[in-house]
């Protein structure tokens, strides 16, 4: 198997930068739009897992990746507690039973992830026995913060009002709910491991919305507690807009921290560079110009990390569905090809 991922990750030192893809089975790839097409729709499409698997494996088939992401969604968690998961055409997810009353919030329980979220242990299943070996798979979660922001708006949101005026005049409701999802969240990554999954990442996409009080007090600590409880596989722990808190993310216990494109990442290595291991992180809007000029921005980024161990090539967000094909090609051409150099001349 290629395990470069995996070592890098344990910061062993590769001979190149392994690199993959957040969303890398995405809208940009024309076999993915005609498979999500014959689904029928998104959700569908999560369901199922055979068809799940075929578009984790897409992106493979075009690009020497280092490793396979599960094709599913940070909202299954939410859907599986019952509140009602759909997509609107053109407007991303909403929920039909938003958590606003106190009686709801006190009913919510953690799923059982072999029956609710049986469909997704069965695409690690199925990915892992259809990658056949070549790359790691990794499996996902959104954080409890960030699920606990849709689960309560009810859908995405600029300013997340209907929160942060539950975190002002509530907390203990919120706490509740972060309580209930970090059991969930733990107890679902711990399944997809046991299904196949050999690392997990912590999608904290909302947690830089938060203050640095409030992102210590209702989304790290509660990601500490996840982590805690999920031992067997490297954790990748990524919050959007977390660059303040690189050192606090870094001795939370995961092996790894993503960067979004805010975070230069010389200065990411010098804070935390040296306990784990660092994933990122290229402006996914790069990949809209031409190869010559993703190239270039491809090397900016390794040389701002350097030579040493324990660096993951990937954006600083997820693809787009306007990125160009051969903009995707240079970009993982270019991380194999100018790692190598770098690591053969380090100076």
């Amino acid at each position: 198997m290629n395990d470069i991922l995996l070592r890098a990750l344990a910061r062993q030192p590769t001979e190149y930068t392994p690199v993959w893809l957040m969303r890398q089975a995405g809208r940009y790839l024309p076999e993915y739009n005609a498979t999500r097409a014959k689904a029928g729709s998104f959700l569908k499409l999560a369901k199922t897992p055979a068809l799940a698997a075929e578009v984790a494996l897409q992106p493979l088939a075009r690009f020497p990746l280092d490793a396979a992401i599960l094709f599913s969604d940070i909202l299954t968690i939410p859907d599986a507690m019952g509140l009602g998961l759909y997509f609107a055409e053109g407007e991303g997810p909403r929920f039909e039973r938003p958590l606003r009353d106190e009686a709801a919030i006190a009913r919510l329980a953690a799923p059982d992830p072999s029956a609710e979220l049986r469909y997704v242990l069965d695409a690690v299943r199925e990915t892992r026995s259809a990658l056949g070996g070549r790359v790691p798979l990794i499996g996902f979660s959104g954080s409890p913060y960030t699920l606990a922001c849709y689960m309560i708006q009810g859908s995405g949101s600029d300013d997340w009002r209907r929160v942060k005026e539950m975190l002002y005049a509530r907390p203990d409701l919120l706490h509740r709910i972060l309580e209930v999802n970090a059991r969930a969240v733990a107890d679902y990554l711990n399944a997809q491991v046991e299904a196949g999954a050999q690392v997990v990442m912590l999608f904290d996409t909302w947690g830089g919305s938060l203050t640095a009080a409030q992102y210590e007090e209702f989304s790290l600590s509660y990601m500490r507690k996840v982590i805690s409880q999920v031992h067997k596989a490297p954790r990748i722990v990524f919050t959007k807009g977390g660059g303040g808190w690189l050192e606090s993310i870094a001795a939370s216990g995961c092996e790894a921290v993503g960067l979004d494109w805010n975070v230069d990442p010389g200065e990411a290595r010098r804070r935390i560079g040296g306990k784990v291991a660092l994933q990122g992180n290229l402006d996914p809007a790069v990949l809209g110009a031409p190869p010559a000029r993703v190239r270039e921005q491809v090397r900016n980024v390794l040389d701002a990390f350097g030579a040493a161990p324990g660096h993951v090539f990937n954006l600083g967000h997820g693809i787009t569905p306007f990125a160009r094909i051969d903009a995707v090609e240079a970009l993982v051409d270019e991380v194999r090809t100018y790692s190598t150099r770098l690591r053969a001349c380090p100076d």
